[in-house]
């Protein structure tokens, strides 16, 4: 991933806020939202090869960050997860700290354990699922990893 290359925020109104708020400050607004810690998720367009960035909820497991990609229950996944699984070459900032991070899907082996931590970080993913699965879609938890220096 080109760190030079321009970046393509969120075009939702208030993501695309909270974004440029976390950018232009560091990390010191917006890592905070409304009581949840976030972090900025930088994907390769699956099918534009452009740069794609949003802000996600995050948990840690040990040193990996975890995110759920739940599109408010949506019957489809969210863009920036479809990118990741093409691409899983990432960029997360974590509030000043910017890092380059391999993404995968947690395994239906760690998911559970994952879940859980999640849902009590952001109780909602929990209706999200249900939602989600009415229309026979199961939210996958995203692990980011850092990637070692060259890679």
């Amino acid at each position: 991933m080109k760190s030079n290359s321009k970046v393509f925020d969120s075009p939702i109104g208030w993501v695309k806020s909270h974004i440029k708020d976390y950018v232009e400050t560091d990390g010191k607004k917006g890592h905070s939202w409304r009581g949840l810690t976030t972090l900025l998720l930088t994907t390769v367009g699956r099918k534009s090869g452009k740069l794609r960035r949003t802000a996600l909820i995050y948990g840690q497991d040990g040193i990996n960050y975890i995110v759920v990609a739940s599109n408010g229950g949506a019957s489809h996944h969210p863009q920036w997860y479809q990118n990741l699984v093409k691409t899983p070459a990432v960029k997360v900032q974590v509030g000043a700290e910017k890092f380059a991070a391999k993404a995968r899907t947690a395994s239906s082996m760690e998911k559970p354990r994952l879940w859980r931590l999640m849902a009590k970080i952001f109780p909602q993913y929990d209706d999200y699922q249900i939602k989600a699965s009415e229309a026979g879609r199961d939210i996958p938890v995203v692990i980011l990893s850092a990637s070692e220096p060259d890679q």
